[in-house]
């Protein structure tokens, strides 16, 4: 019987697991699957209320916080499980969603990394950002999703609900076999937090693994849980951790234009802030850059194990589809222009 662990990385978020662990519990546990908190030196009284109420729940406790990618490595490397779930502690999930997990994983035997759909926890109708059913990236690393084009959010309508390939599953509820987990070394803990799972995802891809969308299987995120969506905090991972995704996973032959070129952009986005007078996020960008150049010596470059190229890259700019569509593109409107991608 295979066993799936149900991973929750904690950092002061009691309100969450006050609001989402009981379903997780409730809908997650099996004779062959169980939940598992991991805290990242949590001081609101989270683990307090989780051995009160859920005494037999396992719990990893880390004395610091070790971010998303430091502390699923440490407490996934204490886990004896054939798949790791990565969940947010704000996801609610539904009945049936690992079910339907296991099952798409059974139908796609080279699937090695998987999502559900997630939809929004605040109108429950749409997709929510940080995934929607299933994420992609365009020519120069921009991500999107299928569902939600940058800042355009679809209403569900049961129209991406077919099992598909896609080039990155969301770490808000991340899905992946151990064994894949462990050959990649877990997490790039460079990134702390924010585009590591899209890296993971590449790096997957690159070692011949598919990963897949799995929209029978339905969750829903609040999103923004540990920084704000207006946070330069935020801003500067994203930014700093997209330009070292693209180092260590682009070809060498287009490493260095894709490189200028975005950062070119990057530059046009940092004057746009400051004409705009966010001072803060004009800085998060300079400081993207600098982290970025003090520390690519470190970021180990991606092997190249398998011969087919990544699935799910868009043929194009994302940014340029979304303006010529007034800022209201669908994702069934590009879909023609991504490489590789196939459906169930």
């Amino acid at each position: 019987m295979l066993k799936t662990a149900i991973v929750i990385l904690n950092w002061n978020g009691r309100h969450y697991l006050e609001r989402f662990l009981p379903g997780v519990v409730k809908y997650s546990t099996s004779e062959s699957s169980f939940v598992v908190i991991a805290d990242n030196g949590s001081t609101d009284g989270s683990l307090e209320w989780v051995s009160h109420h859920y005494p037999s729940l396992k719990i990893i406790r880390f004395d610091i916080n070790y971010g998303f990618t430091g502390g699923y490595n440490k407490a996934l490397a204490q886990i004896d499980a054939d798949f790791f779930v990565l969940l947010n502690s704000d996801v609610e999930v539904t009945p049936g969603w690992l079910d339907r997990m296991h099952e798409g994983f059974l139908t796609h035997p080279n699937a090695g990394v998987a999502m559900p759909k997630i939809l929004s926890a605040f109108e429950k109708d749409y997709f929510e950002y940080a995934g929607a059913s299933g994420g992609y990236i365009d020519i120069l690393g921009y991500p999107f999703c299928r569902g939600r084009i940058l800042s355009c959010i679809e209403k569900d309508r049961a129209q991406y609900n077919r099992d598909s390939t896609i080039f990155w599953a969301s770490g808000a509820a991340m899905m992946v076999k151990s064994s894949l987990y462990k050959e990649l070394g877990g997490l790039d803990e460079n990134f702390f937090a924010h585009m590591e799972e899209i890296d993971f995802c590449w790096r997957a891809q690159l070692a011949g693994h598919e990963v897949w969308a799995f929209p029978s299987s339905v969750v829903y995120h609040v999103g923004g849980g540990t920084l704000p969506n207006n946070s330069p905090k935020k801003l500067m991972l994203n930014y700093r951790n997209n330009l070292y995704m693209l180092y260590k996973n682009l070809p060498s032959s287009s490493r260095y234009f894709i490189l200028f070129i975005r950062m070119i952009l990057d530059g046009v986005s940092a004057i746009i802030f400051l004409l705009q007078g966010k001072r803060g996020f004009y800085k998060a960008v300079i400081g993207a850059h600098n982290e970025f150049f003090k520390n690519r010596k470190q970021l180990k470059k991606s092997k190249r194990s398998s011969p087919n190229k990544p699935t799910g890259v868009m043929r194009g700019s994302i940014v340029l589809s979304f303006i010529l569509r007034g800022g209201k593109p669908r994702f069934i409107d590009i879909a023609p222009l991504i490489r590789g991608r196939k459906l169930s």
